[in-house]
């Protein structure tokens, strides 16, 4: 914090526009709020609960078909390693949020944790991307559904008639009324209540991890009484060797995204400190465990050359006379698609809802139903929007979209640790309602309390001569050690800063041109290297910096803190960012049409009716000393 000395007042709002919009911060949820003008959601979740989001939002039917796509094309039988290995890329991300999640539990995920740490715009495109990627996400797996009922009935036609897909020539559609009917009763389910909703989800994802169970025991009878054909094959455990195994990863670490829709729920928590980290950590375990388990028995089963890449799993117990396995298979699949899109369906009203609060959208979408204390409105919009989607549209091909904002959403929430570690908020906003309290305080420390776009040595309503009476009345006696101190942790706070902006560029830089196969070697090589050496300088630098001590103190304190900082979370940067680079350029051109369509929506409206806009910033030293002068808030 600098000093201010005879400089003329700043009116709030002209501060608060341009450019600075964009990297305002709000802080971490107050508790010295009395009243928020918005009702919170019920706190009914416990980690039995938490569990079942956080798995049933994850194991989606995808593992009853990757296991043969990518052991025949990637991994061969050490698809287990590829599990192994995506499941440790996915637990850094999982680490980050579970800091996150027990310091800021408040609704919002990834948008909530961006904006307090990083500032409003970045928060808005990973509240805007993530809005994109739970709509396509639940049409996408409310599609899938169908086929699968449709096996279960006997056929691909043996669904009933008001049920079945239904082509439409004139329009070059296939309408799929069964997909929009099951995202209207998931939206439904989801309006009833958390606590009523969760249940549900338990009871479907309980049944989709029997059936995997069943796979993983049964499967494994079977392979101790043929002799594990799958293992004993001339070309080896490692056919594709490491480049085979590291791609099968990249693969499969699709096939973990779904952890975060706990973090979502964390305002609805009983005990979010304990119970967010448990259920976050033990459900991303509860996953890695069964991938590997059951690629250990299939890839056992069946060498994995003459594995269905379709249907691996039915088609290895069929192979052993189980024809009726597929049934039994199948009815997994289905749960699991049922349950991943209520874990898609969930998070997204409560993203509205934390972006309306904050008055980046119309408060439309912020109000919680008084009776099941759930964002009943913002339900019902965008399960409308999805089932529509469903209904009309083939998004197969739009899957890709579904990725750009889950890896968003890690590379932010990874680089906010490094913020909140190392350069974590100094200033707070508060409402300009305190004004009176703020001004009282800056008097009892004249020109020592820096206040971000006003004068406090004249604060507004206070003439020049009058503030000169008081001069010396509240001043603090001036010492050399502080000021001393306070300068140095000044300059700390910059080198880190710096170094974390290596960070982020060396890893872009690296990522992009080590996967721009068709640029020239020589300019190829050099940015690869300069991003390299970017990226090691600053985490040398962060290594060697010491962490900011205001990060023991900031928001709710008692929880999980995330380890290897900075190691890890760039790690977690370098891995998300690589994926991102490779997610192909027809799905970064639909994703751009999406985030320009929200920057104008920002622009427009957000921006201007934020509630930051006329918020005045002081520092957090001296919050809590405002709070207390103040009659409208608890002390």
């Amino acid at each position: 914090m600098g000093l201010l000395v005879d400089q003329p007042n700043v009116d709030v709002s002209n501060n608060n526009g341009g450019f600075k919009s964009f990297i305002r911060r709000k802080q971490v949820d107050s508790v010295h709020v009395k009243s928020e003008g918005h009702q919170k959601l019920a706190k009914e979740l416990s980690i039995l609960q938490l569990l079942a989001i956080g798995v049933g939002s994850t194991i989606g039917a995808g593992v009853y078909v990757l296991v043969g796509t990518v052991a025949r094309e990637h991994s061969g039988p050490a698809l287990t390693i590829s599990f192994l290995i995506a499941g440790i890329a996915a637990a850094l991300s999982a680490f980050c949020y579970a800091e996150l999640a027990s310091r800021c539990p408040s609704a919002g995920s990834a948008y909530h944790y961006s904006y307090i740490c990083v500032g409003e715009g970045v928060a808005w495109l990973i509240g805007w991307a993530l809005l994109l990627e739970y709509t396509i996400g639940g049409s996408a797996v409310a599609r899938g559904i169908s086929p699968n009922l449709a096996l279960l009935f006997g056929g691909e036609d043996s669904l009933p008639i008001f049920l079945a897909r239904v082509y439409i020539p004139g329009l070059n559609v296939t309408v799929d009324p069964c997909a929009a009917i099951l995202v209207l009763v998931v939206t439904g389910l989801l309006c009833v209540g958390i606590k009523e909703s969760a249940f549900v989800q338990a009871i479907v994802t309980t049944a989709n991890v029997c059936v995997m169970l069943f796979v993983i025991i049964v499967g494994g009878y079977l392979g101790y009484k043929t002799g594990w054909a799958g293992y004993e094959l001339p070309s080896g455990y490692f056919p594709y060797g490491v480049n085979g195994v590291l791609a099968g990863s990249a693969t499969v670490f699709f096939a973990y995204i779904g952890f975060d829709s706990v973090a979502s729920t964390a305002e609805e928590v009983k005990n979010p400190q304990r119970d967010l980290p448990l259920g976050i950590g033990l459900a991303l375990s509860i996953c890695c465990s069964l991938y590997m388990l059951v690629s250990v028995v299939i890839v056992g089963l069946v060498p994995y050359s003459a594995m269905d890449p379709d249907t691996p799993i039915s088609s290895a117990f069929a192979s052993h006379g189980m024809e009726w396995a597929v049934y039994i298979i199948t009815a997994g699949a289905v749960t699991a698609l049922c349950s991943t899109l209520m874990g898609s369906i969930l998070p997204q009203p409560r993203i509205l809802m934390a972006m309306a609060r904050d008055g980046l959208l119309p408060q439309f979408f912020s109000d919680v139903n008084k009776h099941t204390q759930v964002p009943v409105k913002s339900t019902i919009l965008t399960g409308i929007g999805s089932a529509i989607l469903a209904f009309f549209m083939d998004v197969s091909q739009l899957a890709g979209m579904v990725s750009v904002g889950t890896l968003l959403a890690f590379t932010v929430v990874a680089i906010s640790i490094l913020i909140l570690r190392y350069v974590p908020p100094d200033e707070m906003p508060l409402p300009s309602s305190l004004q009176e309290s703020i001004d009282s305080v800056s008097l009892q420390y004249s020109n020592t309390l820096d206040i971000k776009g006003r004068n406090l040595r004249y604060p507004v309503g206070t003439s020049k001569d009058s503030d000169q009476a008081l001069e010396g009345k509240g001043e603090a006696p001036f010492d050399p050690l502080i000021a001393k101190e306070e300068k140095l942790n000044e300059e700390r706070r910059r080198i880190a800063a710096w170094n974390i902006t290596s960070v982020c560029v060396g890893v872009f830089l690296l990522t992009s041109s080590a996967s721009a196969e068709n640029l020239p070697s020589l300019f190829r090589f050099s940015v690869c290297g300069l991003g390299g050496v970017l990226l090691l300088c600053g985490l040398v630098a962060l290594t060697w910096i010491d962490q900011d001590e205001a990060r023991h103190s900031f928001g709710h304190t008692g929880g999980f803190i995330c380890p290897f900082v900075p190691l890890l979370p760039v790690a977690c940067i370098l891995i998300n960012v690589y994926l991102m680079i490779n997610l192909g350029a027809g799905t970064w051109i639909r994703v751009s049409v999406w985030m320009v369509l929200g920057i104008f929506i920002y622009l427009f409206y957000g921006r201007r009716h934020s509630l930051l806009l006329n918020a005045v910033y002081v520092p957090t030293a001296h919050a809590d000393e405002i709070y207390r002068t103040s009659g409208e808030y608890l002390a």
